[in-house]
């Protein structure tokens, strides 16, 4: 595809006759199938992360989630734009449970089988495919080679540790770009299961059966980085701990213990992109007057995007960077510096804790660097320090049986030039104090021309601190109201603040003063989401979305509302009705909109006189037994709110007038059959079980001249009393 229109047409072949081939780009099947030849999973990290509080036990045993596709807006750090994300959601996590950017990290032990339970939701067509894995073609997740989404559970075993990561791949460049992905990390075999049988304290969370970190490297020419284990990968098992963590063959075999892991995933945005996205069809050619053959693939190429205009995938002009999901501020031809301290939050990085951005370390400690380039552009990477690649693409160079590769010495000061989706791990280890920067600059593609000047889009700095004062990110407010349905300050409200980017800071909750006022400090640069909750209320809006660029962020507020709908109560019966019926007279809420489940409380009144008859239950029907009333008018109230709701400001009242006149009523001959006689004896020997409408017509006994006093009960002598009346005898 040219960068601006063609100077030649390009004949195309048609596809008349093939429309079926031609339809499938533009409408394809989301095809649901059972994954062929399943296993039992074994991946350890779902329960591990639960343990630790982090999720929500698995739905699936062992089982990963992830759902696409979850749009989410952003405001960009200049406050210009909303930017528009297309992301991944796991379903068991709450800190991930409406989408991340990117999405949440997953690590895996090399060896489990590893399953993900995912669905698609948004136009299709979507997939997952696992970048660098190697799994069978149904579960590779390539559009058109394995199948597109409805839900399917992917399926496939890791074998090589590594740096990788997942995306859609189905309007691949699109989906990539919108933030459609994430990180994956194939750790050590011993990872997890090491936290599951040693417990946290002796191998913390993505820390192996020695307590260390570990990743794969052949480090045999670099003997500065302690604890390389030179082992064969065939050499056999050497531990003698527990059982339960002995393995086949040395699960430490060509790898390296570190100390400080940094995760940088470099991308880049087109806000003009972002504007066009919400069109699902945005991106596909205009359609010409045959299929497939003179249809228009360049759009405004070189020019101006107009609104419906279809953009061609080589039209792209980044202006906003992001590194794990910070911010870089900085606009084109610039030049930006990214926080100086930053960690992914646990719940966002499959339990383990400590990962930075920014690196924060001392003198004398190994440090692991994992970089991809998930821009759409190119990258050129420059240490400050010595680094040694140790693996490109997931691999580690020089690790058997692989000899054709080693790892390698890039000194400092030295450019490392990316493409792409390529990853490399780098490890660094100074016996000397560093304050300084790691700079990528992102390279406009287009400009890559042998013999020319590349343009460099943006330059971004990247801090790197290693044995001084550890620095600290400056951290700011972002603080609002809440209000009731009155419009009154609310106090109580659960105000929850998640990170949207892996660079946020953690999760964390506060709650509204009795002014109604909250504040949640302690946020660095990044993007979040604030959720406010109380039992009984639903709020406008939901949740906010705020991006913090060095100042505080104010005036985020919310109103409440009663959660529960419309509320209507009617009787089963007509009034007026006589005192002392059988079975008395059932009242039946009803909840119309809202958000339950609901319980329900009733009361009853008569003038001036009114008590509960009912406290809260789930139950929306109330039984009066009027054999304990007399005469008069009534007024019956139900109160409803949602379950778990404490303040009667939560609650929602409907009421209905009733009337008890005239004499309660008799029983005389010919009042029952035979056939009622019979029913009852059944109810009474335990032949059958009685309806609550039986109840009521047969439990008669005893009669006290002539009127029925239930005892709740169908025996003997309602079946007496019953059998005298339907052969035309009186009650006694």
């Amino acid at each position: 595809m040219s960068v601006q229109n063609p100077k030649y047409a390009i004949p195309r072949w048609s596809v008349v006759g093939m429309e079926g081939m031609w339809s499938k780009m533009f409408d394809p099947p989301t095809e649901s199938p059972v994954t062929p030849e399943l296993l039992a999973p074994t991946n350890p990290v779902p329960e591990v992360m639960a343990a630790a509080g982090y999720q929500n036990p698995p739905a699936t045993p062992h089982t990963v989630q992830r759902d696409l596709l979850h749009g989410l807006k952003m405001p960009t750090w200049d406050g210009k734009k909303q930017l528009f994300f297309m992301t991944f959601a796991d379903n068991d996590n709450p800190a991930a449970k409406n989408g991340t950017f990117p999405g949440p990290t997953l690590r895996i032990p090399r060896g489990v089988i590893f399953h993900a339970e995912t669905s698609a939701k948004g136009p299709p067509p979507h997939t997952i495919h696992w970048h660098g894995i190697e799994p069978t073609p149904m579960n590779d997740g390539v559009g058109h080679c394995s199948m597109e989404l409805g839900q399917y559970t992917y399926q496939w075993q890791p074998n090589f540790i590594g740096f990788y990561f997942y995306h859609c791949h189905r309007n691949t460049m699109q989906h990539f770009e919108f933030g459609l992905y994430g990180a994956m990390l194939i750790e050590p075999p011993d990872a997890y299961f090491a936290t599951q049988v040693l417990g946290a304290d002796v191998a913390p969370i993505g820390h192996c059966r020695d307590g260390k970190r570990r990743t794969a490297a052949n480090l045999t020419d670099f003997p500065q980085f302690p604890g390389f284990n030179g082992n064969l990968l065939t050499a056999p098992d050497p531990w003698t701990g527990d059982p339960a963590l002995t393995f086949a063959t040395d699960p430490h075999a060509m790898t390296v213990p570190y100390d400080v892991e940094a995760l940088w995933v470099l991308d880049d945005r087109d806000s003009v992109w972002s504007d066009l996205a919400p069109n699902a069809r945005q991106t596909y050619p205009q359609h010409g007057t045959k299929p497939g053959f003179n249809d228009n693939f360049h759009g405004h190429a070189g020019g101006v995007a107009q609104p419906g205009d279809f953009f061609a995938f080589n039209d792209f002009n980044a202006d906003y960077w992001f590194v794990t999901g910070i911010p870089v501020p900085a606009s084109k031809g610039g030049t930006g510096t990214i926080v100086a301290s930053a960690e992914i939050p646990p719940e966002l990085n499959s339990g383990v804790t400590g990962t930075q951005i920014p690196i924060n370390a001392q003198v004398g400690q190994t440090i692991l660097v994992r970089c991809l380039d998930a821009a759409y552009n190119s990258l050129r990477i420059t240490f400050p320090v010595n680094v040694v690649i140790v693996a490109w693409d997931g691999r580690a160079l020089g690790q058997p049986p692989f000899g054709f590769n080693e790892a390698y010495l890039v000194p400092a000061g030295t450019t490392i030039h990316m493409s792409t989706a390529r990853r490399f791990d780098a490890l660094i280890r100074v016996n000397a104090p560093i304050s300084d920067f790691v700079v990528a600059e992102f390279i406009n593609t287009r400009s890559q021309i042998p013999g020319e000047n590349e343009e460099v889009l943006m330059t971004c700095r990247i801090p790197i601190n290693i044995g001084g004062t550890p620095q600290q990110a400056p951290t700011f407010t972002a603080s609002g109201r809440v209000v009731d349905p009155l419009g009154l300050p609310m106090a109580g409200a659960s105000i929850a603040v998640t990170p949207k980017s892996q660079g946020g800071s953690a999760p964390v909750t506060v709650t509204s003063g009795a002014d109604g006022t909250f504040q949640v400090p302690g946020l660095i640069n990044s993007s979040y989401e604030i959720t406010p909750s109380l039992a009984g209320f639903s709020f406008t809006p939901a949740s906010r979305i705020i991006t913090v660029n060095d100042q505080n962020v104010k005036a985020q507020n919310f109103s409440a509302s009663v959660a529960v709908g419309s509320v209507t109560l009617t009787a089963g019966r007509i009034s007026p009705q006589p005192p002392g019926l059988p079975g008395g007279i059932t009242f039946s809420a009803d909840v119309q909109g809202g958000s339950g489940p609901f319980e329900y409380q009733f009361w009853l009144s008569s003038g001036s006189d009114k008590a509960m008859v009912r406290d809260f239950t789930t139950n929306p029907k109330w039984n009066w037994d009027t054999l304990v009333s007399v005469a008069g008018s009534f007024t019956i109230e139900v109160h409803v709110r949602q379950v778990g709701a404490t303040l009667a400001l939560a609650e929602k009242v409907a009421s209905i007038d009733f009337a008890l006149a005239g004499q309660p009523p008799t029983f005389t001959p010919n009042s029952y059959n035979i056939q009622e006689a019979l029913d009852a004896l059944r109810i009474e020997v335990g032949l059958k079980n009685p309806t609550s409408s039986e109840l009521a017509r047969y439990d008669v006994a005893p009669l006290l001249n002539g009127i029925a006093k239930p005892d709740g009960k169908i025996d003997l002598a309602d079946v007496l009393e019953i059998l005298r009346m339907a052969v035309g005898l009186g009650p006694l």
